[in-house]
């Protein structure tokens, strides 16, 4: 209806986050320059939070087609995933072989990947959305691969989308030992 009434070249209202119709509100504009800047600093971890509708998935999505070439992106948008497999994922998403599906090597063969890729001046970025449905279990092996470093900087970069929930999960004790 809409569409043909307003000569519109696009079905409008869609619900799915499409990117090519981000209104940049002051706030969107800092979410995006929070996220590049972190990005830029070469932070390990990134964390953006909000309520639901905000338009947190549509940043994410913009973030990534905007991205340099120079840069491998593991995006994963269901983080319901034990250890085991969210590092199956990410290696799936980086196109790393593994031979065995089991915790110590999934973390060698993706640890031994993120030192070669950085070699090769390339950054790895894994960009989990609804962040908040992760595992401590899940988050701590995140945690441990950020710490595979370079003499100069992080080998990987983590960047968190969620609802407001993952900064009350983050800031529990179980993260503050």
């Amino acid at each position: 209806m809409y569409q043909e009434f307003f000569s519109l070249k696009m079905k409008p209202f869609s619900i799915s986050p499409d990117p090519d119709f981000l209104y940049l509100s002051g706030r969107h504009k800092e979410a995006i320059a929070h996220l590049q800047h972190g990005l830029r600093g070469h932070a390990g971890f990134v964390l953006l939070t909000g309520e639901v509708g905000t338009g947190k998935t549509t940043i994410c999505r913009s973030l990534v087609e905007n991205m340099s070439s120079d840069t491998d992106i593991a995006f994963i948008l269901n983080p319901a995933l034990n250890e085991i497999e969210l590092l199956t994922t990410i290696c799936d998403s980086f196109n790393i072989q593994y031979e065995k599906n089991n915790l110590s090597s999934l973390f060698a063969e993706l640890s031994a990947w993120m030192l070669e890729n950085h070699q090769n001046n390339r950054h790895a970025v894994v960009l989990i959305d609804e962040a908040q449905h992760l595992s401590f279990a899940a988050l701590e092996q995140l945690r441990l691969l950020t710490e595979v470093e370079s003499n100069h900087q992080k080998t990987l970069q983590v960047i968190l989308i969620g609802q407001t929930e993952l900064q009350a999960k983050l800031k529990q004790d179980i993260f503050l030992l």
